[in-house]
């Protein structure tokens, strides 16, 4: 897999000739200036929860792409209900193709559309490609149903949100990756707006105080599993 870094908790995910984005928040992020969400290819769109900065570009990259929109059933229903392609999930089940599965998991956050309506209960995916698997955990705070997730599934890397005010910090991070049994972690949901703003050094410094891997990786750069 070829993870790259679209800013925020924006996700490229290609392998085998297929191409994955998840919760594209692009065109509203100045940071990510340099992406022109027109240029994404994409096979499958997923969508953890249905806050703006995680949905903005949804609509755009599966009009220019036909896309599936992979997500719990209240997001699903909301696009399926403008025509797009989508596949609805819920939590504890696993979307699986030829190419990949996909287990949608557990988060802690909220989860509204732009105008306030309903957008379902958020969660995470857990990834497995080629017996490769990568934890995507969404906004989510510390939780202990993290626990559950190496009882079935060994993982490669974890990407966690470090950002905290709306999601986990650095500190709480550290103990996700214990719960996940994954010293590799990605982290991202950081420095998007004042509130999250992090101090990198700082925060690798944590991850390797405790024997972990901490990748930041700049918007637009890739890393391979």
């Amino acid at each position: 897999m070829k993870i790259t870094y679209l800013g925020h908790a924006s996700l490229h995910i290609e392998f085998d000739e297929i191409s994955i984005i998840v919760d594209p928040f692009i065109s509203g992020n100045p940071l990510a200036s340099m992406i022109d969400v027109n240029d994404l290819d994409a096979d499958y769109i997923f969508v953890t929860h249905a806050h703006q900065d995680h949905i903005l570009d949804v609509e755009t990259i599966a009009k220019n792409t036909g896309a599936t929109i992979v997500s719990n059933y209240e997001i699903a229903m909301h696009y399926g209900g403008k025509d797009f392609n989508v596949f609805a999930m819920n939590h504890g089940g696993t979307y699986i193709t030829q190419a990949f599965s996909a287990k949608y998991v557990n988060a802690i956050h909220t989860s509204s559309f732009p105008d306030g309506s309903y957008g379902g209960q958020p969660g995470g995916f857990v990834l497995t490609v080629n017996g490769k698997s990568i934890y995507i955990a969404g906004d989510t705070a510390l939780t202990y149903d993290m626990k559950l997730i190496p009882l079935q599934t060994q993982l490669d890397l974890a990407i966690l949100p470090i950002g905290d005010t709306f999601t986990m910090g650095v500190d709480d991070a550290v103990i996700a990756s214990d719960f996940v049994a994954c010293n590799k972690v990605l982290g991202y949901h950081y420095d998007s707006f004042p509130p999250i703003k992090i101090d990198h050094d700082a925060a690798q410094k944590t991850f390797a105080n405790n024997d972990k891997e901490l990748i930041l990786l700049g918007i637009g750069e890739s890393m391979d599993i």
